[in-house]
């Protein structure tokens, strides 16, 4: 029975993992793609950056808590501010990442769009791995193990 479970926890945990790619497909969309119309707007690329960034996060956040993670998210109150938090720290590693990937790649001579490329793949892992683990970290219930 046990083997069974942790066949089925398995299963789920690659579907969480194809819906959470979904989600960031979805979240870098809505970040490329304001920044692109923000940029034709007329806008200068620092501050559209920043407001597709930031429309970004708010779209993986939305995506995450509501088709991702659906059964880890605070029921509200402290616990709901604090895994927010979590969360935008989680996406400022992964802004982090990504501009020192792209910043070294360039100032090594690699194409910045291939750095921009790998700095993803990169920024997207990381940023997994703490939401996972620690933003939408479920604790173990007591009698149930670890």
């Amino acid at each position: 029975m046990h083997a069974a479970a942790a066949s089925i926890l398995a299963k789920l945990r690659d579907i969480r993992f194809v819906r959470y790619v979904l989600a960031s497909v979805g979240a870098l969309a809505v970040d490329v793609g304001s920044f692109l119309a923000l940029l034709a707007l007329g806008v200068t690329a620092a501050p559209a950056s920043f407001v597709g960034y930031s429309l970004g996060i708010l779209a993986h956040w939305l995506m995450s808590s509501r088709a991702v993670f659906v059964g880890d998210v605070a029921a509200g109150g402290i616990a709901r501010t604090r895994q927010k938090a979590l969360f935008v720290i989680s996406a400022l590693a992964g802004l982090a990442l990504t501009t020192a990937i792209v910043g070294l790649g360039a100032r090594g001579g690699i194409d910045p769009r291939l750095a921009k490329i790998a700095a993803i793949a990169v920024s997207f892992l990381v940023t997994w791995l703490i939401r996972s683990r620690i933003v939408f970290r479920t604790d173990p219930q007591p009698g149930k193990g670890g």
